[in-house]
């Protein structure tokens, strides 16, 4: 982990892998907008990519390995996940050849051994976003591409917003601006051949359902720093008070800011 995680605002890896690998069993019930987003990414994919070695980093419960191995059925793929929990309910139901323990920070791959890097809503958790772009291009073959899917600034702004009108702490998980992607998208040696952010919108009868999936899916409140104890009853009740303000024919809006990059290691 790196030791910029606690002045970057953004949680302990160990304590994201602890609360995935905790809602192994109950994500895929609940993982709808995990769903949408990998299959807009999938989309993404070069038409000519046909590549003899796949990885999925952050497989989570290896919905989208399956995906790769019938996208790609002469591949040998790989299913990478931080949380143990998830990579033990993803392996009975194979699709990839192998299910590792590793981190996008620091992948335990040799250089040039993969020609596809596939990652839908996992590296939103990694601190240095440079060292996973960095790591990828050493494991990437020449023209092999990382394709990926990442939460931007602005995701669940109705829960930060009601929140901040109740206590002012941070309940909501942060993650790094589009610009910052942008940047470091630019400056990492990799091609960028599109980088675009698509907003998502889940609607929801009732506040409960919202944080009861958010629960489920291990990606409740992990910010460094979050207020610990029970959350009171009054607050509880003012928290819902300030959402009903989004609320739309719908339902309540929680809207995730996605953002999409496909990039290519030249030739």
């Amino acid at each position: 982990m790196s030791a910029s995680t606690a002045s970057s605002g953004l949680p302990d890896k160990r304590q994201v892998a602890a609360s995935f690998s905790r809602a192994a069993a109950s994500y895929d019930a609940v993982a709808e907008l995990q769903r949408a987003v990998g299959n807009a990414l999938a989309d993404r994919l070069p038409s000519d990519l046909s590549p003899a070695r796949w990885l999925d980093l952050g497989c989570g419960t290896g919905y989208f390995s399956r995906a790769l191995a019938s996208r790609f059925p002469a591949a040998d793929g790989m299913a990478m996940d931080i949380a143990e929990g998830m990579l033990r309910h993803a392996r009975p139901q194979g699709g990839a050849g192998a299910f590792v323990a590793g981190d996008a920070e620091c992948l335990p791959l040799r250089d040039a051994s993969v020609e596809l890097i596939f990652s839908s809503l996992a590296l939103q958790w990694c601190d240095d976003f440079t060292a996973v772009l960095s790591e990828a291009s050493r494991v990437l073959r020449p023209g092999g591409v990382l394709t990926f899917s990442s939460l931007c600034s602005g995701t669940l702004q109705e829960l930060r917003d009601s929140w901040q009108a109740v206590d002012g702490f941070a309940h909501v998980n942060r993650f790094r601006s589009h610009e910052a992607y942008r940047q470091l998208c630019a400056t990492s040696g990799l091609n960028v051949v599109s980088l675009d952010v698509q907003p998502q919108v889940l609607y929801f009868a009732e506040l409960r359902q919202l944080t009861t999936e958010l629960k489920a899916l291990g990606a409740h409140n992990l910010n460094p720093g979050r207020p610990g104890g029970l959350t009171g009853r009054a607050r509880i009740r003012a928290l819902i008070d300030a959402y009903e303000q989004f609320r739309t024919p719908a339902g309540l809006p929680a809207t995730y800011q996605v953002i999409y990059g496909v990039m290519r290691k030249e030739q």
